[in-house]
């Protein structure tokens, strides 16, 4: 269950379903007057952000820089439009519809919630330990109700006395009650006047984009090649024999005076060139990480708590403490 400490962590941030789609960004968070326990988120949804769903926190869960709710992105899309009252507060009729919308058990008048159960008790007018009890002038209006944690709920703090002080603001601060505050709420520690002091903290992340395109192109080109090959070839060469015994008959054969012709064919070899295609390699894409380090810039704010004092004569001093802040010049 998200607690009022974990509220600056996230009005502004990315809400996701159960399925990891985002549904849009925080707005605003409602609270109960009465336990003081985050209750409801909207969310801008639509486009541009338009339009703001509510959401319960009850089963809301926060990792690292966004919430995440057991719920349907379409679901929350298609939550009741609900109205606020002038003063932030969201109606009980209003979250008894919503409650019916999610299937969840609560929502009545006299429903209050404690750590995180139902439990059905008689809040009327006059409850006290509340946080709508704190500040007598707001508290008979508010009992029972649901306000904004958001920054703009301090609108109605005129008409709801210091109730509203209590309210996380949108930047994480939390006011400080003053005495007339604790007075009302009938706390005998009326001495505590601590503050929380908070700061933003930047958290850098990484995503993964596409940086660019590597592509294999094949394409044909000619070139000249020369190879040398032996060739052979036929000459025709004149051999005289004398007359033996061994050849007299062939030599004697035929008529004894006469004309003829005896013809030798010559043969020759000559280089013919053949194209043949064969493969010779395979090219491929491959990719690798590289790291490098990249410094990125933000800026932060911090709150400042500085203690001081007032005399007689409106004179103000710096009062210093262990682990103070230095005094603005």
């Amino acid at each position: 269950m998200i607690t009022q400490e974990q509220i600056p962590a996230v009005l502004d941030h990315p809400v996701y379903d159960a399925d990891g789609n985002k549904i849009g960004s925080a707005k605003h968070v409602f609270y109960d007057d009465a336990t003081g326990n985050p209750e409801w988120v909207t969310v801008k949804t639509g486009m541009f952000g338009s339009s703001e769903s509510f959401i319960p926190m009850h089963d809301a869960n926060l990792v690292q820089d966004h919430l995440e709710v057991p719920y349907d992105r379409d679901q929350v899309k298609d939550a009741p439009n609900v109205d606020i009252d002038a003063g932030g507060h969201l109606s009980e009729q209003e979250e008894h519809r919503l409650y019916r919308y999610y299937g969840l058990d609560g929502g009545g008048a006299g429903d209050q919630r404690q750590g995180g159960k139902h439990a059905k008790t008689d809040a009327g007018p006059d409850a006290k330990g509340g946080v709508a009890a704190m500040g007598g002038a707001g508290a008979a209006g508010a009992a029972g109700r649901r306000g904004p944690a958001a920054g703009d709920a301090a609108g109605g703090a005129g008409t709801r006395g210091d109730s509203a002080a209590l309210r996380q603001s949108r930047t994480g601060g939390t006011s400080g009650l003053g005495k007339e505050g604790a007075a009302g709420r009938g706390d005998t520690a009326a001495e505590d006047v601590a503050m929380t002091r908070s700061e933003e903290r930047m958290h850098v992340t990484t995503e993964r984009r596409d940086a660019g395109q590597a592509r294999l192109h094949k394409y044909v080109v000619t070139e000249e090649q020369q190879q040398t090959v032996p060739v052979r070839h036929e000459e025709v060469r004149v051999v005289r024999e004398p007359i033996t015994e061994e050849n007299r008959d062939a030599a004697l054969r035929g008529e004894d005076i006469s004309e003829a012709d005896h013809v030798v064919t010559l043969h020759e070899e000559r280089p013919v060139v053949e194209m043949r295609t064969e493969p010779v390699e395979r090219v491929r894409l491959t990719t690798e990480e590289k790291v490098e380090q990249q410094t990125v810039k933000g800026t932060v704010r911090k709150e400042r708590i500085e203690a001081e004092t007032t005399t007689e004569d409106g004179k103000k001093g710096h009062i210093p403490g262990r682990g103070d802040t230095p005094p603005r010049s």
